[in-house]
C-alpha cells in the first residue's frame, strides 16, 4: 500500500523521526529526510538497504520559504507528496516565571508554526492528487499540560487544534490528518534524566515503562495505511492519558 509512495519526515536525523523514516522505508516508500544538518551516511545506507530511494532537504520548517522548498523539492524529486510526517520539534523547559518571550516564541515557531508551514504547502499538492496523509507529532503535554513546559505544551495543544481543522478542510478530497501524542519515550531527551526522575515518571504510567521509538513509528505507519481515520489524536503513552 505504501510501496513507491513519497514520505516526508521532518526532523528525521535521529530519535523518533529517524525511526519513522526507517519504518516507512521497510514498507517500500521513498523517503525525504529533513533537518538543518546532513543526515549520517549510515542512516541513508540503512534506509536504502530496503530497496527504496532517499533524498535529503536541508530546511528549517519554522521559516515559510524553507518549508516551501522542502515540499517543492520532494515533489520535483519523486513526483508526488503522499505522506507528510511533521516530527520536527524542540523543547526549552522553564517555569513560567522564568520563561522569556523569546523562550516561548522559539518553541511555538518550530513546533506549531513549522507544522502549519509544511501543511500549508503540502496541502495544495495533495489536493491536486486527491489523496494524501498528514501526521502531526503532538504530545501528552499538549493534552494534560506539564509543569515547566508551558511553551511546549501550548505548542503541542496548538498542533492538535491545527490537526482537527486540517482534517475537516481536506477530508472531501480524500486527505487524512491525524496527530500522535507520545508520552515518555526512550530517546536522547529522556536518557539525560536521572534514575530517580525516570522511576517517578514510570509510576505515572499504568504499563510502568517508557515506550520505544518503534512504538511511535508503528503508529505513524498504521495511520498512513488507514484511510478512514482522520482528525484523531492517538496517544502512545502506556496509558498515561485515558480519554473517555
Amino acid at each position: 500500500m505504501l510501496k513507491e509512495k513519497t514520505v516526508i519526515v521532518t526532523g528525521s536525523s535521529r530519535g523518533i523521526g529517524k525511526e519513522i523514516a526507517l519504518a516507512f522505508a521497510k514498507e517500500g516508500a521513498n523517503i525525504v529526510l529533513n533537518g538543518r544538518k546532513e543526515p549520517s551516511k549510515e542512516l541513508i545506507q540503512e534506509i536504502e538497504s530496503h530497496g527504496v530511494k532517499t533524498h535529503f532537504v536541508a530546511a528549517d520548517v519554522q521559516y515559510f520559504d524553507q518549508a516551501k522548498k522542502l515540499i517543492s523539492e520532494a515533489k520535483e524529486t519523486f513526483g508526488s507528496v503522499d505522506v507528510l510526517v511533521n516530527n520536527a520539534g524542540i523543547t526549552n523547559d522553564k517555569l513560567i516565571m522564568r520563561m522569556t518571550e523569546s523562550d516561548f516564541e522559539q518553541v511555538i515557531n518550530v513546533n506549531l508554526k513549522g507544522t502549519f508551514n509544511t501543511i500549508q504547502q503540502a496541502s495544495s499538492v495533495m489536493l491536486k492528487q486527491k489523496s494524501g496523509t498528514i501526521i502531526n507529532m503532538s504530545s501528552v503535554s499538549g493534552l494534560i499540560g506539564n509543569a515547566g513546559q508551558a511553551n511546549y505544551a501550548a505548542s503541542k495543544a496548538g498542533v492538535i487544534g491545527l490537526t482537527k481543522s486540517t482534517a475537516r478542510e481536506l477530508a472531501a478530497r480524500g486527505i487524512t490528518c491525524n496527530a500522535i501524542a507520545p508520552g515518555f519515550i526512550d530517546t536522547d531527551m529522556t536518557e539525560v534524566l536521572s534514575e530517580k526522575v525516570k522511576d517517578a515518571a514510570k509510576q505515572q504510567i499504568p504499563l510502568k515503562k517508557f515506550g520505544t521509538v518503534a512504538d511511535v513509528a508503528q503508529t505513524a505507519v498504521f495511520l498512513a495505511k488507514n484511510r478512514y481515520i482522520t482528525g484523531q489524536v492517538l496517544n502512545v503513552d502506556g496509558g498515561m492519558v485515558m480519554n473517555g
